[in-house]
């Protein structure tokens, strides 16, 4: 049966026993950036303009629980070797792979849910509400992703790491979407006039985006976005 979706097969990747110092380093600032954005509200006031100590002290927080995690090898990619090497292989999923997953979830799904409403809003009733729809709607959606995580649910925190092959790129393609779409929403608000025309322009290319990418996240035409059959022993990320 022929499919327009592009697979791996893992027998065909490279094989790497260990994560150099360079590669465990580099994975260090995507989870610094994973957890300083956790607490939604808190964020929000920088891109308001409105950061103050806590957002120090908060990053002060990250940096040092984030780099304990580093030097223990307790963080995705940063572990001195890969813990997944057969993407079919029944393993327990640890256990800081699934709070940094989970939280990983949060930071791709949360703050592009909370732009899309406030898009919507702002179209509908030609005024923004960010501000509120942070405060009252990021705390619920953040405890929704957590109970999800505990219970297992989500692509990549489940108890096992049988399906990574297939769950991973559920994720990378999530990160791809939401990204490429939020970047080109702070280009839109930044470079369009603040009207009805402009609020529909920016809604409009943002959820075009988000389907644009997400499809080809779907056709595997993205990195890491191709699910791996099963087959020989295989590194994941």
């Amino acid at each position: 049966m022929t499919t327009l979706r592009r697979v791996e097969y893992a027998h065909q990747r490279k094989i790497r026993e260990r994560n150099n110092a360079v590669y465990r380093a580099a994975h260090w600032p995507i989870w610094i950036f994973v957890f300083f954005l956790a607490p939604g509200p808190l964020t929000f006031d920088i891109f308001a303009g409105r950061g103050n100590h806590w957002n120090v002290l908060w990053l002060v927080t990250v940096l040092i629980g984030t780099g304990i995690a580093v030097l223990r090898g307790k963080l995705p990619g940063a572990e001195p070797g890969p813990y997944i090497l057969r993407f079919t292989e029944d393993r327990p999923n640890p256990f800081y792979r699934r709070i940094c997953y989970t939280f990983g979830w949060n930071a791709a799904i949360n703050f592009a849910l909370m732009n899309l409403l406030g898009l919507i809003v702002a179209v509908a009733t030609g005024r923004w509400y960010m501000q509120q729809i942070y405060a009252r709607v990021y705390g619920p959606v953040l405890i929704i992703i957590v109970l999800l995580g505990i219970a297992g649910v989500l692509p990549r925190v489940r108890r096992s790491t049988k399906g990574e092959g297939w769950e991973r790129r559920y994720f990378y393609g999530t990160v791809w979407a939401v990204t490429l779409a939020q970047i080109v929403l702070l280009l839109l608000w930044k470079t369009l006039p603040r009207s009805h025309n402009g609020d529909v322009v920016k809604l409009a290319m943002y959820c075009g985006i988000l389907l644009m990418v997400g499809g080809a996240a779907v056709a595997g035409l993205l990195p890491r976005t191709r699910p791996i059959l099963p087959g020989e022993l295989v590194v994941a990320d």
